[in-house]
Formats: C-alpha cells, structure tokens, sequence
C-alpha cells in the first residue's frame, strides 16, 4: 500500500469482560467465557455457550450501547463529518423481527456519532475482516479520513437452532484444529476498531493490506481443497508487499468443525504458512460470527504489544492432515507482521495483515 494506515482498537465486550485488561488476564491465564446453559437449545437441550449474563434483556442493544460507552475517543468537530462507521454483524437485532434488525443499530449509533454515515456489512463469518478492508478501501479512495468499524453479534434461539440443524455445534466447549473436535460453540460479543489515516491512539498497528475470495463450493461447506483462502491470502501477501516468511503469527478463523479445520490446514500448507505459530480464539469467547474478526483482531493487536502468544484452548493432539504450529501455552515472540484470516458460510474467505511500525 502506498498510503499508511493504521488499526487502533477502542473497546470489546465479550462473556470474559469489557475491557482489554480483563481479556488479556483471561488470554495469559486460558479461561474461557464457554459454559453450559440448560435449555437453550432446540426441544430444551443443554448448549455450550458463551454469553454475556450481565445482559439480561435485548441482548445485541445491551452489547452495543456497552461497548460504545466504554469508547475513549476525542475527534475534532471538523473531523466527525469525515468520519465514518461500519457494522459488521450476521444477524443483526433478531429480538426486533418482523422490523428491520438493524434499525437499532443505527439509532444508537448516532446517539454517539450523529454525523456519520453507517453502513452495514453482513457476508457470514467473515464480515469482520472484509468490514476492515472496506475501511481501509474508504480511506485510500479519500472517502473518509477515518472510520469506526463495530462487530456484533448476540446469541438468539434462531442462530442457535440453525447451528443445530446443521449439526455444526458441539455437546461441550469448542476444540479448534484438534483430533477431538466435533462443532463450534457459539458466542456473542462487540468490538470496535478505529482505521485511520493518522496515528490517533497509542494502541495503534499498519495495515498492510487485505483481500477476500469465494470458492463457490457449497451454502455452508468449504472448499475441500482451500483454494479460496488460498487465494486470498496470496492476494494479501501480494498487496503488501510481503512473502510468507514474514508471518510471526496466524490468528485464523478455527471453528473446529471437522471441514472447516481441515480447509484451513490444506490452505496453509499450500501458503507455506504451516510451520508458522497459529491460534484460533474461539475457545475463549465462541465464535462470534459477524464480531468475530473484529475481535479477534483486537487481541491479535493486544498479542502484539506484549509480544506474547496465547494458547488455542481445547488443542491435545493433531487433528487435520497437514498438521499445524498450534499455540499450546503462552509464549513470549517479537511478533512484528500478523495475518488474520476468516471463513464462512457461502464460500467467501478473507484476509489481512497488520504489522508494527518502524
């Protein structure tokens, strides 16, 4: 990229906390927000989930209005009119239906941000990471100077109950890239990112350069072969400017169901990314579907700083054909260039990188 432009985080409300502190604490000492909810299932099952029980009632609103209040961000008026918001989300406010679900969003968006424009992204799992991209597409095109990019997703009976009926969750706490697995769990959380022209806050990372692909496989089935991630993240290291041999850390997407795991190893394999250290994070908060690449990004961002790589909760033994680097305890690495990828329903893929500066 020949502009500069940077990822800072702000806040993020998820079942393990709302501040980057209280993540970090649970990252270093592998807790999870993952617990069994009696009757949150279909015909009264038992779910591992991960939700937020400090909601009690309108749960995406509560995630919302929570982590835009934990915001410590000071523009200029004169910015606010070049200053735009993206909400990445799959489902958007389910407990408003038959109305439109994200109309809630937007009127609590501009209690905040009344002059800035908001635009919904909402492509499957992997919202979070082309929202990002999009971002940074508004800004090099001169669009904006500066836009904040909001995941959220809430855990609802319908996402719950389609999950099942795909027999996509599993019966205990989630165990991505592991021999053992057998289906994700779901969970709910908002994070909000800022992306720049300027450095504006000190949490701040490049961003190198991104891209997104479909394999055209299948409705919910990845490509058996991985050549939409594949291309992808060819097309991200092409971007910017890099080669696999830069790559300190992999955040990926590991939802460990059996063929989204196994798509992802082949496509490392085929990236010569295999060797390189790789966690999936959703054994701390679920997946988070449209929230989880803006999560994960954050913390991607928080390993960063610390130099510190933390562990893919629920990992013993190798569980996909080409075996990967998985984290397994907390480490200490200069992590200086970050890949993040995602996957999800429809064959789309995603990708970005980040780096520190200097």
């Amino acid at each position: 990229m020949d502009k500069s432009v940077y990822i800072q985080y702000l806040s993020l409300v998820t079942p393990l906390g709302n501040t980057v502190e209280q993540h970090l604490e649970a990252f270093k000492n592998g807790i999870s927000g993952i617990r069994v909810f009696e009757k949150s299932g279909f015909q009264n099952s038992n779910l591992p989930l991960a939700k937020r029980t400090e909601i009690e009632t309108n749960r995406y609103d509560g995630l919302l209005r929570e982590a835009l209040e934990k915001i410590q961000l000071t523009l200029p008026e004169n910015a606010l009119e070049r200053t735009a918001v993206i909400v990445s989300s799959t489902k958007g406010n389910l407990d408003l239906l038959p109305e439109d679900t994200f109309s809630s969003t937007q009127t609590i968006i501009r209690e905040f941000f009344p002059k800035s424009p908001v635009f919904i992204i909402s492509n499957a799992c992997i919202s979070g990471v082309i929202a990002i991209n999009t971002a940074t597409d508004y800004l090099v095109a001169d669009t904006f100077d500066q836009v904040l990019v909001i995941g959220i997703d809430a855990v609802s009976e319908f996402v719950s109950y389609g999950f099942q009926s795909l027999f996509a969750l599993s019966n205990e706490a989630c165990k991505p890239f592991d021999k053992e697995r057998n289906g994700t769990t779901l969970g709910e959380g908002c994070g909000i990112i800022l992306v720049s022209k300027e450095k504006i806050r000190d949490h701040a990372v490049l961003y190198k350069g991104g891209s997104s692909s479909n394999d055209a496989n299948h409705i919910s089935g990845p490509s058996r072969t991985g050549e939409g991630l594949v291309r992808s993240i060819e097309k991200t290291l092409k971007r910017s400017g890099l080669t696999a041999t830069a790559i300190d850390f992999i955040s990926a997407h590991g939802t460990a169901t059996v063929f989204n795991d196994e798509m992802e190893s082949i496509a490392f394999g085929r990236t010569q990314l295999d060797r390189v250290p790789l966690n999936s994070m959703k054994g701390y908060f679920g997946h988070t579907l449209g929230a989880a690449g803006i999560l994960e990004t954050i913390m991607s961002i928080v390993s960063m700083e610390q130099n510190l790589l933390f562990p893919n909760l629920g990992f013993k033994e190798t569980g996909t054909s080409v075996p990967l680097n998985i984290v397994q305890e907390v480490s200490s690495k200069e992590l200086k260039t970050v890949l993040k990828t995602a996957s999800g329903f429809g064959g789309g893929n995603a990708s970005l990188i980040l780096q520190k500066e200097g």
